[in-house]
């Protein structure tokens, strides 16, 4: 695969994770730093700024169409995404036009990324029934669709009223890309993949381990029909810091980190150092270190999963925000071209060869 598609990115879901004093970083603050990292990510060639969204006290950010306008209109070409909109949870006709209305506002630089929910919380605070959590998810996704390819619509379903001839606006500049975020589930990637919707693989585990999904996600877009393996990609979405050195990266950020996880993931304990360090191994999920590390981890998880976009969760726990922005222009400055002329150099060696 060529270098020039691959594409490189941040998103955030605005957490608050408490300092080493017990004090919560306040969201008005932390939703000002999130515009500042948007604004970075532009400035230095990124291509890809996503926040997602959750229904807690220690989440800054609920409703991502809302934060996204605000980043269109302080940043000229990033793509805006959303990682993700719980579209089980959502009224899709309210979905589109609001991310139709981000579209319009950044001149055409807005995508949804749909997913199932990772955490519950929208469902009981919405009104809806956890037993059909599946069911809202798919009947929600055409609907989705349908209201991308026709103006007017007509559709029936079964977790909410049906349409007849709707006129729904506003509509985007263009074809409004939705991606699907999955976890580890092949129902999820077949029904991507059979849709010939781009997907993203929420690596949290071993990478390796995500394979398999890959090449089944592939295998069905192929098996869908030309234009579905067409649209078929594949993204990568990571928990990452960059510094100068490895060592420098890894001392910054295993305190921070670790706050994270013991308040986001309970079940996992207390995140000492040994354990911090193994995730952060060179096959481990966890991307931190120096941008010279954190190439080769890449382009080996691109050997496994043969992905096409790279997502960097950032400004997780309570990391300074100069460390923070440093990150991101790392990511920008020195990874990213670093990854793209190593697979340029790849694909031209591969195209001697044939």
């Amino acid at each position: 695969m060529s270098g020039e598609r691959f594409e490189f990115g941040i998103f955030t879901f605005g957490e608050r994770t408490r300092r080493a004093d017990g004090s919560a970083v306040a969201p008005r603050e932390r939703l000002e730093e999130v515009l500042r990292w948007a604004r970075t990510a532009d400035q230095a060639g990124l291509d890809v700024v996503g926040v997602g969204e959750h229904h807690r006290s220690d989440f800054a950010i609920s409703s991502p169409p809302v934060v996204l306008a605000a980043i269109a209109r302080e940043t000229a070409r990033v793509q805006l995404t959303s990682t993700v909109t719980v579209l089980s949870s959502a009224d899709p006709v309210r979905v589109f036009e609001d991310f139709a209305t981000v579209d319009l506002l950044s001149d055409g630089r807005a995508e949804i990324t749909a997913g199932r929910g990772a955490y519950l919380e929208s469902f009981p605070l919405f009104g809806l029934d956890l037993e059909r959590y599946d069911e809202y998810f798919e009947d929600r996704l055409d609907l989705l669709l349908a209201l991308r390819r026709d103006e007017d619509v007509t559709w029936s379903g079964t977790t909410r009223a049906p349409l007849d001839s709707a006129p729904v606006h506003p509509r985007p500049v263009g074809d409004l890309p939705v991606w699907v975020a999955v976890g580890g589930t092949p129902q999820s990637v077949v029904r991507s993949g059979r849709l010939g919707l781009p997907t993203y693989l929420a690596v949290l585990g071993a990478p390796d381990r995500f394979a398999p999904l890959a090449e089944l996600y592939r295998r069905s877009a192929a098996e869908a029909g030309p234009a579905a393996l067409a649209s078929a990609r594949v993204g990568v979405t990571s928990h990452f810091h960059a510094a100068p050195t490895s060592q420098g990266a890894r001392d910054e950020f295993h305190e921070p980190y670790a706050g994270y996880i013991g308040q986001n993931m309970p079940r996992v304990g207390r995140l000492d150092r040994p354990a911090f360090e193994a995730w952060a191994g060179p096959r481990g999920a966890l991307v931190v270190g120096s941008p010279a590390e954190i190439v080769d981890k890449i382009l080996w998880e691109h050997e496994v999963l043969g992905h096409e976009r790279f997502l960097a969760q950032v400004g997780l726990g309570s990391v300074a925000q100069d460390a923070t922005l440093r990150s991101i222009e790392l990511l920008a400055t020195e990874v990213a071209p670093a990854v793209r002329a190593a697979l340029r150099h790849d694909g031209a060696t591969s195209a001697v060869r044939a």
